[in-house]
């Protein structure tokens, strides 16, 4: 499933050639939803809002589509009358003069007024994206030392969209990893120190893999990884997917484990337990 960063990245090509125009055209691919189409056809879209991996496509007369990509979910931007071939159900499809935006594969849509959409039973329930600019390490630090969080195991907190909206599995190796936290320890075992070092290292990483298109590894460390003829997929993580590789810290063998019945990745020697 896409985590925050790359359905932020979605929504930025989206909105860079749906916002500010007209939608000349708005279809549905769910019977449900057809009865809307009229009445967003010939509305301007403001922009296009993100909340963890729930993505808002806000329109001028106050209405907003709420969409959640879930596992099979993928947007398109194309030239308009330019369809891609693919034997995807198409969901949703907005038409400016220029281009389309399309969404297919994806089930969970509906259309909100949208001074109600805080309603949405999963926007309600989500913590604070973990992209957003508003968000600080101190916040992510009260948040883990707070009740709810602080006697869970971290590697169930840091998949826990009520903690931070946009977190998922990929995120949840490399942020525990880069702050050399193992995923069984609970926040309330951290010193002050270590909780500080989590919680900034949770919002780097986050950013970094937005900036980068899913990078964890610091850019120049990647880069370097690329020119001996690394792939993307092979060079992008400290530790996921890198199962019984070495740690490109220590050189200690990458373990997967299985937790919250997902699997995840980490170095017994750079996350001591």
């Amino acid at each position: 499933m896409p985590e925050g960063p790359e359905i932020r990245r979605a929504a930025d090509q989206i909105e860079r050639v749906l916002k500010g125009h007209v939608a000349q055209d708005v279809q549905f691919g769910l019977p449900p939803l057809k009865q809307y189409e009229k009445s967003l056809t010939g509305q301007s879209v403001l922009g296009i809002e993100t909340r963890g991996k729930a993505m808002l496509t806000h329109f001028d007369h106050g209405v907003s589509i709420y969409s959640h990509n879930q596992l099979y979910g993928v947007w398109r931007v194309v030239k308009r009358g330019h369809l891609p071939n693919t034997r995807r159900q198409l969901r949703l499809a907005i038409h400016t003069e220029e281009h389309s935006a399309l969404l297919y594969s994806a089930s969970d849509i509906s259309v909100w007024q949208t001074t109600e959409i805080d309603q949405h039973p999963f926007l309600a329930r989500i913590g604070p994206d973990i992209l957003s600019l508003d968000l600080t390490w101190r916040e992510v630090a009260s948040r883990l030392q707070s009740k709810r969080f602080c006697n869970r195991a971290l590697s169930s907190v840091y998949l826990d969209q009520a903690f931070l909206a946009g977190l998922g599995n990929y995120l949840r190796s490399e942020i525990l990893f880069i702050a050399g936290t193992h995923p069984a320890k609970k926040a309330r075992e951290l010193t002050r120190g270590e909780l500080g070092k989590l919680a900034r290292t949770t919002l780097d990483v986050a950013h970094r893999s937005y900036q980068l298109g899913g990078v964890t590894l610091p850019e120049r460390q990647y880069k370097a990884l690329r020119q001996t003829g690394l792939t993307h997929g092979k060079a992008r993580f400290f530790v996921f997917a890198r199962a019984s590789q070495r740690c490109r810290v220590c050189k200690a063998k990458i373990q997967r484990e299985s937790a919250n019945s997902r699997r995840i990745y980490i170095c017994p020697r750079c996350q001591p337990v």
